[in-house]
């Protein structure tokens, strides 16, 4: 087999950017030239690195990482950060927890290496440096980094370069320093890193995943890829949440199934509830249907040896006394009917008509999700069903976009006695109108709107608008300095 090295263009010259460890064991190091690299190792493989394939590998690192902790963090470009204060105890303490991450990271082909400290910044300066304990308590920080090069602190180039020149080649010959001259010289990042790396201040840990409410998860001895096993562990893991949310008056209206397969891949599925659930029937109900509509996207592999049922929104659930006779009531059915819909297809697909904020006819109304519309045990009132008694009737119909038409008239700023829409004229019997509707003052490109209900000679009602006025007597601001009024067509009634 043949070394291989990884190169990447900067400062406009390849250079190496990583080894492999047989590369590394004839003499290469990262940071040589690709040209100096080939004349001294004619059998060496180079390939051009993926930094942007790289960062999708971490990222699903840091997915299978969930496994351990939900608080975990990109430290790129190729480190993580994990949380596991409270977490250390379920595989038996801080040792066992780290031997497991890499024995399960080797077997899946990956050489890591890890630390476990007190704060983030030590862990980070401590990682990957040989001879010094993985483990160091809380409160030995400071000793443990002390005698470390400068380098674990991570600063830039310049910063680390300048520091050498100096003779401050460790992290202790930095704590002999003078705070306020350091701050002064290299500015106050330098001084925060320092903090940071010797404990005395916390680094943030930024999770790049939600944090959920609540988690029930089972570990298998056994790996299980059926569908009927995986929904029966699902069922009892709802039945564990059930008891936690009713101690707090709570139901869940967001939930997500995450399966891990023994090679690391993530298997997740979310869905929402239109009002809070916590009956463990209820529960598999919606990702029975959520898992129907993935299909074959779910691919157990090898298997699954880790199941988790995390609850990441919740809502009041007050519990309610139901009559004897075991009827549903309409609303339940109604919102039993969405979360169906809503878990086979997407929570997004489910629509119902609003109201919006503005009097322009085509921006007046739209769509939103139901679940958005959704208020506790009930559903809200849609606010499209209320009619405005201040506006005249509206068409059933309503165009997209208005359609420019033809008009003739006999009072030059009256309604149309005759218009010519699609090719096809219309002769005008009757009119009502007009019903002003001025345009958005933020909206400089929407002029006012005269509206106009006519019926042609055949009954057939149409909504016409006209923009703009000819006599400037009748209003000053509406007149069209450039060419004549323009009509349109924007609705039929039914």
């Amino acid at each position: 087999m043949a070394p291989i090295a990884l190169y990447q263009n900067a400062a406009n010259a390849n250079r190496v950017t990583a080894v492999c460890e047989m590369a590394e064991r004839q003499g290469l190091a990262v940071g040589t030239g690709l040209s100096e690299a080939r004349a001294r190792f004619p059998g060496l493989e180079t390939l051009m690195a993926d930094m942007a394939a790289d960062r999708r590998l971490l990222a699903a690192i840091a997915d299978w990482c969930d496994r351990y902790t939900p608080l975990v963090a990109l430290d790129p470009p190729f480190g993580l950060i994990l949380d596991i204060s409270g977490c250390a105890h379920l595989f038996g303490g801080e040792r066992g927890l780290m031997d497991d991450l890499l024995m399960r990271l080797f077997h899946q082909g990956f050489l890591a290496q890890a630390a476990i400290a007190g704060s983030a910044g030590a862990a980070i300066a401590l990682v990957g440096v040989p001879a010094k304990p993985a483990i160091v308590a809380s409160g030995g920080e400071r000793a443990a980094v002390a005698p470390l090069p400068i380098k674990v602190l991570r600063l830039d180039p310049e910063t680390s370069g300048l520091l050498s020149r100096l003779g401050l080649k460790t992290v202790a010959a930095l704590l002999d320093q003078p705070r306020a001259g350091l701050a002064r010289r290299f500015g106050k990042s330098l001084v925060r890193t320092l903090d940071e790396a010797t404990g005395l201040a916390r680094r943030p840990i930024s999770p790049r995943r939600p944090v959920p409410q609540l988690i029930a998860e089972r570990r298998l001895f056994e790996p299980i890829a059926l569908e009927e096993d995986v929904a029966r562990i699902l069922f009892a893991l709802a039945s564990r949440l059930k008891g936690d949310l009713e101690e707090r008056g709570l139901g869940a209206r967001t939930l997500e199934l995450s399966l891990f397969r023994v090679d690391g891949v993530v298997n997740r599925a979310s869905v929402g509830a239109a009002r809070p659930v916590r009956e463990p029937t209820a529960v598999a109900r919606l990702f029975r249907e959520k898992l129907k509509g993935l299909g074959e996207e779910f691919d157990a592999g090898f298997g699954y040896d880790l199941v988790k049922l995390a609850v990441y929104e919740t809502d009041r659930l007050e519990t309610i006394q139901t009559d004897l006779s075991g009827e549903v009531e309409t609303n339940a059915a109604f919102t039993h009917l969405v979360d169906r819909i809503g878990a086979r297809l997407g929570p997004k697909t489910v629509l119902a008509p609003c109201r919006r904020d503005s009097w322009q006819p085509e921006r007046a109304a739209g769509w939103r999700p139901v679940l958005d519309l959704m208020d506790g045990e009930r559903p809200v009132r849609l606010p499209i069903s209320e009619d405005r008694a201040e506006t005249a009737p509206r068409p059933l119909r309503m165009l997209a976009r208005p359609e420019p038409i033809e008009a003739s008239f006999a009072i030059p700023d009256g309604a149309p006695i005759s218009f010519r829409w699609r090719r096809a004229l219309y002769r005008v019997r009757r009119a009502e109108g007009p019903e002003r509707i001025a345009g958005e003052w933020w909206h400089e490109d929407r002029p006012t709107r005269d509206y106009f209900r006519v019926e042609d000679e055949t009954g057939r009602h149409f909504w016409l608008f006209r923009e703009g006025m000819h006599d400037a007597d009748l209003d000053p601001d509406f007149v069209i300095s450039a060419g004549s009024p323009a009509w349109f067509m924007h609705g039929l009634f039914a």
